[in-house]
């Protein structure tokens, strides 16, 4: 039992009126009952980010004007009273400096992805987080479902055998049009190099497919040929890319993300193949998961049966046809940081699947993966190795 007998409290940076992703959070963090919100910095503009606040009913003096503000009045709260750790949920130029004020202040972070504006700042932000001595997560957060945990554990254990073969797409179609002139926020930030860097779709779901076959596989991208392309006239940054990928033990593997794809939704596939069998595994299914042998027929299996695996189990939590998603596979990540956080706070050594959430290395490597396919596609997709 815990000597870290109470909620673990957050603050949240971002997500406030008018943001998708700032609820996704909060409900993820809020299923499995061991988080607490209690103040934020909602808003670049202070009214804005008061009132999103005060939607959440937190206390007016937790409701900050900036994560600037944030970081100094939570500090100096009295321990019992401050939040433990920050959620970032802003666009990605952001990320940097509202992490890098966190954890000097003394607060781990958890972070939306990609890590960084760029490559340069992700590979400093890890030097901040190791002198800072807490905690950093990302939330990549596709790889907290089941049967992406089962995928993983028959890899690692050799039952496909050697890995050859890598596909995974991520096919949106929402930007097909020029959504960003409208007053559509999610479209107009994203779309914008200030705010999102130096890749559109490659850095918004292009690195979930990146981070998804590299958890999966356990295999890191070594190199990869690229050709990313703004289809919608007049837009600044990439609506599509299609990647070839080499990995680290001679797999080889296929990436495509695009936001122009007409009539999809958010149609994350990946396909895995051995050398004894393959898996494949597709989000609009996320409860399924079929698996192809040599000389055997193909298997289906089903979140929260128990043939499954330890860490499959641990990421379930109703019974079998219960359908379990893409927020319950958000919470895993909230539930896996949440409990290193107590872990921290008990000093005693974290349970295995307490660590199991992306950290700053994945961040890092997201980052090289993003400046890797638009160095590759602007010298006519020629292969470019990671820097990472």
């Amino acid at each position: 039992m815990s000597a870290f007998k109470r909620k673990i409290r957050f603050g949240m940076v971002g997500g406030g009126r008018g943001a998708f992703i700032g609820a996704v959070h909060r409900i993820a963090a809020g299923i499995d009952g061991q988080l607490e919100l209690v103040c934020g910095a909602f808003s670049s503009d202070p009214q804005r980010s008061k009132d999103s606040g005060a939607d959440l009913f937190l206390p007016p003096d937790r409701c900050y004007g900036s994560f600037e503000e944030m970081m100094e009045k939570e500090a100096a709260l009295p321990e019992d009273q401050r939040m433990d750790f920050v959620a970032i949920v802003t666009p990605n130029h952001v990320h940097f400096p509202a992490a890098k004020a966190a954890l000097e202040a003394g607060f781990h972070v958890l972070s939306d992805k990609p890590a960084t504006f760029d490559l340069a700042e992700a590979k400093e932000l890890k030097g901040i987080i190791e002198k800072s001595g807490k905690l950093y997560g990302l939330t990549h957060n596709y790889t907290g479902y089941p049967l992406i945990k089962e995928a993983r554990d028959m890899v690692a254990s050799g039952k496909l055998g050697k890995i050859r073969k890598v596909v995974v797409e991520y096919p949106q179609g929402w930007l097909a049009t020029k959504l960003e002139d409208s007053d559509q926020k999610q479209a107009a930030w994203r779309t914008d190099p200030k705010r999102s860097g130096a890749a559109g779709c490659i850095g918004d779901i292009g690195t979930h497919a990146e981070n998804l076959a590299e958890y999966v596989t356990g295999l890191k991208i070594s190199e990869l040929a690229a050709d990313i392309t703004a289809f919608v006239p007049g837009r600044a940054l990439d609506d599509d890319g299609n990647v070839l990928l080499r990995f680290e033990g001679g797999a080889k593997g296929v990436l495509h993300a695009s936001q122009i794809s007409v009539g999809e939704e958010n149609n994350l596939n990946l396909r895995v193949y051995g050398e004894k069998g393959g898996i494949e595994w597709h989000q609009n299914e996320p409860n399924t998961m079929l698996v192809k042998w040599l000389d055997q027929p193909m298997q289906v299996y089903r979140t929260a049966n128990g043939y499954l695996g330890a860490n499959a189990a641990s990421a379930s939590r109703t019974p079998p046809s219960h359908p379990e998603g893409y927020l319950e596979a958000f919470a895993n990540i909230y539930k896996n940081f949440a409990n290193h956080v107590r872990a921290v706070a008990d000093g005693v050594e974290p349970e295995e699947t307490a660590t199991d959430y992306p950290k700053i290395d994945d961040g890092i490597r997201g980052m090289a993966f993003i400046e890797a396919v638009v160095a590759s596609s602007n010298a006519n997709a020629a292969w470019t190795s990671l820097d990472a």
